[in-house]
């Protein structure tokens, strides 16, 4: 196994740039499509966040900033990679379009802060925690301008639910960067 992630596929540089940019917006998308609804608040639970944290941390901040962006691009434009098959200018003026600029947001912090700090487990489980918080706290604010909620209500209904979940997010991103961080480094 080692041996195939040592060869090189593909040799050029811009290439693997250019590839890596479109895997993270595939797999945005496809995080999208794992949603679990709840209840008591417009925002699912889906699988995004994991690949935005993996997106900044792999590519960096310039590329995390490009793939996040231009899935919402995609999706503003009209192809159905939201939530809910959702897609179109509106969807990022509802209830999840904070979540989604906080894409934007988190794949730059954990891009810039992440070459910075030691490849100890703690510091890169910290930076991944850290960019899922801006994540969150961008949803947050958008909810409240949004629906004009109390503070309270806003944790209930835009964060509490997804701890636990991002938690476990943030331990398989770390995990899984740690494990690649060396030749991801080399590729990219």
């Amino acid at each position: 196994m080692e041996a195939v992630l040592r060869r090189e596929l593909i040799t050029n540089k811009r290439i693997c740039r250019v590839l890596g940019v479109a895997s993270f917006i595939v797999l945005t998308s496809l995080g999208a499509f794992v949603r679990i609804p709840l209840p008591f608040t417009p925002v699912p639970i889906t699988l995004q966040t994991f690949f935005v944290l993996l997106c900044g941390a792999i590519l960096g901040s310039r590329l995390g900033i490009t793939a996040q962006t231009s899935y919402l691009l995609i999706g503003a434009l009209g192809l159905p990679i939201f939530t809910g098959a959702g897609a179109g200018l509106l969807y990022l003026f509802g209830p999840t379009g904070g979540y989604l600029f906080g894409f934007v947001l988190a794949a730059f912090f954990i891009g810039r802060v992440l070459p910075r700090v030691s490849d100890k487990r703690s510091s890169v489980f910290l930076v991944f925690l850290a960019g899922d918080l801006i994540l969150f706290s961008t949803g947050v604010i958008w909810l409240k301008v949004l629906l004009g909620y109390s503070l309270t209500k806003l944790l209930i209904i835009g964060f509490f639910p997804f701890i636990l979940g991002d938690l476990l997010k943030v331990t398989a991103a770390t995990f899984i960067y740690l494990r690649v961080q060396h030749r991801i480094r080399e590729i990219f």
